[in-house]
């Protein structure tokens, strides 16, 4: 059995990587602009935070201030409140740091000019709580703190409100952004590298073909599994179904199976041991109630590695069914040959009695010689109502006679005009003495001659098929093997296939609730019990429901 060996090409353009790795540093330069510009806006707005903080605590610290609390209290303040104000404010740093009496009117101002002048908005301390938030000013747009101003007394006398500006806050960003730049461009090239070595991963995963020819191949998959009239079964290392075509399901009756293990699927049996591999070879014949399929298994390997296996399935039920119709119709050839011989001789027996004179001698050895033939059919007529099964064993007891055998249907056997199981008696008793025929006549002559005998009883509750030869029988160590099909001790015969017989009648006999039993040692015994009534389905296809009355199977 030659493997499936899977070859990849290392020519052409690497197209299908570059795309991959294009597309991942357009998303990685996306989203890292998009983060670094929401990190700048949420730098700022901590930023913003930080510094209406640091505002609100220069303003607290100034209203803390012993000579601003008196001042303010006592009315006026003068200098003193703008004299320590601006010390303040040029100690911190801030733009402005504005005392603000409860009448709204400023004690203090960087700009000189407005102090003593009335604020614009109103007084939000009164509630006696510290208030942050930006400011539009008249120093500009700055981080704004307000802190309420108590007298000694603990009087509230005013506000202090500080700004700091905003020139101050975007500086301290951008002194922050260079480093995170820094971050999100080595983010970005570790980005690019990973896509990089992912896209070449992808690649020989792939095995260098480009998206489209993914997914042309996707569709003449789909095309070719579902189209073609074989079914085909494909496995992974580990035994798990990983394909089943519509074809396999079919024959196989599996159903939903991707993903099981065949014992999941299937019971024990030559089927499932053909499918798993156990049974070497190729055209490995498998015979199940409906179909004879032909199981051919390939594993596949990747680069010296095992990938799992291929299954395909044939159905060759028809094919089979004709090559043993053909060969059936060579045997009747063989044995109308045969009697053409035979009449041959009697005709020159009678007419060497006619040239002699002896007329009466010649009528009476052609009157016996008619009554030898009416005499077997009106015998197995005596025992056999249905006409079908009447010329099935006259058949088989005229080729066996050519072949120096002799069938005898036994005195117990009776069965109807009309019996149950008719199709499947046709075909039981066909196989069995087929099989019996082509044991007995390659054996030597046991005493009283070949001999096999027949016996069809119909019973109340059962109808009983026996099949007894003076053959050499079966062996011990093969009596539970000889059902398998694809079970035969004789070479192939022309086109017939051996080992389906017997294989063909357990599964008739199975599929019905009936039994089926063989002896051991030399003469083998066939015994075939059905129950009634018949109420099973007939089995589907030529091969399973035609008797053929020549040649046919051996073991």
């Amino acid at each position: 059995m030659i493997p499936i060996r899977i070859r990849t090409g290392r020519g052409g353009k690497r197209r299908l990587s570059t795309r991959i790795l294009a597309n991942q540093l357009v998303i990685l330069a996306l989203t890292g602009v998009i983060g670094f510009v929401l990190f700048a806006f949420a730098q700022r707005a901590e930023l913003d935070r930080s510094y209406e903080q640091r505002a609100l605590a220069i303003a607290q610290t100034t209203a803390a201030d012993p000579q601003i609390q008196q001042a303010m209290e006592r009315g006026g303040g003068g200098d003193v409140v703008q004299t320590v104000a601006e010390r303040i404010r040029r100690a911190s740093g801030a733009s402005y740091v504005v005392v603000i009496d409860l009448h709204g009117l400023r004690h203090s101002h960087p700009i000189p000019a407005l102090i003593g002048e009335p604020v614009d908005e109103p007084i939000v301390v009164r509630d006696g709580r510290p208030h942050v938030g930006a400011d539009q000013g008249a120093t500009g747009r700055s981080a704004n703190g307000k802190a309420p101003l108590h007298g000694p007394s603990g009087a509230l006398v005013g506000e202090v409100s500080v700004g700091i500006p905003e020139h101050d806050v975007l500086g301290e960003l951008w002194r922050e952004l260079p480093t995170f730049g820094l971050y999100a461009t080595i983010a970005t090239a570790l980005g690019a590298t990973a896509a990089y070595l992912l896209a070449r991963r992808l690649k020989r995963t792939t095995f260098g073909l480009e998206l489209e020819e993914i997914a042309g191949l996707l569709q003449d998959r789909e095309a070719m599994l579902h189209g073609i009239r074989e079914g085909v079964v494909a496995f992974d290392p580990d035994g798990r179904i990983t394909v089943v075509n519509d074809e396999a399901r079919r024959l196989l009756g599996l159903g939903t199976a991707l993903g099981s293990r065949l014992e999941e699927v299937l019971p024990d049996g030559r089927l499932r041991r053909a499918l798993d591999g156990t049974l070497p070879g190729t055209d490995v014949s498998v015979l199940t109630d409906d179909h004879c399929l032909a199981v051919n298994r390939m594993p596949v390997t990747l680069h010296g590695h095992e990938l799992g296996a291929v299954v395909t399935v044939r159905d060759r039920t028809e094919l089979i069914g004709l090559l043993r119709e053909l060969d059936s119709v060579r045997g009747l050839t063989d044995a109308l040959r045969a009697q053409q011989h035979e009449f041959t001789n009697r005709m020159h027996t009678l007419a060497g009695l006619l040239d002699i004179g002896e007329q009466q001698s010649a009528y009476e050895y052609a009157i016996e010689t008619a009554r030898s033939g009416q005499a077997l059919t009106e015998d197995v007529r005596r025992h056999i109502g249905n006409p079908l099964m009447v010329g099935l064993i006259v058949a088989k007891t005229t080729v066996a006679a050519e072949r120096g055998v002799r069938i005898v249907l036994t005195d117990d056997s009776a069965l109807g005009a009309d019996p149950p199981h008719l199709r499947r008696l046709l075909t039981i008793v066909g196989n069995l003495l087929d099989n019996a025929i082509d044991a007995t006549a390659d054996a030597p002559p046991a005493d009283g001659g070949r001999r096999i005998g027949l016996t069809l009883a119909e019973g109340d509750e059962l109808i009983v098929v026996r099949v007894a030869d003076n053959g050499p029988g079966i062996a011990a160590e093969t009596s539970q093997t000889i059902f398998e099909d694809g079970w035969s001790t004789r070479p192939e015969r022309g086109t017939a296939r051996r080992g389906l017989g017997l294989a063909l009648v357990h599964r008739l006999v199975q599929r019905h609730g009936g039994t089926i039993t063989v002896s051991e040692g030399p003469g083998a015994v066939f015994t075939v019990e059905l129950p009634l009534p018949d109420t099973a389905p007939v089995p589907q296809g030529a091969l399973f429901t035609t008797a053929l009355p020549m040649g046919g199977e051996g073991w």
